[in-house]
């Protein structure tokens, strides 16, 4: 932003341009309409940031966020406990549910595999992944993660480590293009990509 804005008005749309997908444009967009605001609102978005940020926190089963020990799916009875669907990110639950078609339960990886950027295995929730196969009662995992180098190394390591495990493993049957992105897909897709899944 030029020199003649406040300096409070520049700070604020560098932080929001910091955020993924917002250009500096965007962010004095945005910087710019919260000043529009009132300050009871303005105070009211503040504190959803901070209040997310601090009760918001991994289900100590599936790694998804959640504000409590278990988040809503790990502590449905009616879900399918013996079918681990393992995503990369939050993000790829929330598209999976969309589809109203599957019913077992997740694993949230946090990342990928990429030696290159320093994401080695100890960085993802892969030992989590295993001490909760170790307890018992699931059989199979769907490696769901998305079909690009880093997804496809990421689901041939973890599958690796399963098979000794006795555990049946498979790969979604992408209906999606090499490089999609889950996150994206529509709902048909997607649960085609479920139905038609493949062993690994």
């Amino acid at each position: 932003m030029a020199d003649h804005n406040a300096l409070p008005l520049v700070i604020l749309a560098e932080k929001f341009a910091s955020l993924p997908g917002i250009g500096m444009k965007s962010a004095q967009r945005l910087a710019y309409h919260v000043m529009s605001m009132d300050e009871a609102s303005v105070e009211a978005f503040a504190k959803a940031l901070v209040d997310a940020k601090k009760n918001v926190h991994c289900c100590k089963c599936c790694q998804n966020l959640t504000e409590r020990d278990l988040c809503p799916i790990c502590s449905d009875n009616d879900r399918d406990h013996g079918v681990i669907c393992v995503v990369e990110t939050p993000k790829d639950v929330t598209a999976f549910e969309r589809t109203r078609e599957y019913s077992g339960v997740y694993h949230v990886l946090h990342g990928l595999l990429s030696p290159m950027d320093g994401i080695t295995p100890d960085k993802l929730r892969i030992k989590e992944l295993l001490a909760r196969i170790a307890q018992g009662g699931v059989n199979e995992v769907i490696m769901a993660t998305n079909p690009t180098v880093e997804g496809d190394a990421t689901a041939m390591y973890v599958a690796g480590l399963l098979k000794p495990m006795g555990i049946k493993v498979t790969r979604l049957a992408f209906g999606l293009p090499v490089g999609g992105i889950l996150e994206y897909a529509d709902e048909v897709t997607l649960y085609k990509a479920l139905e038609n899944r493949n062993s690994m």
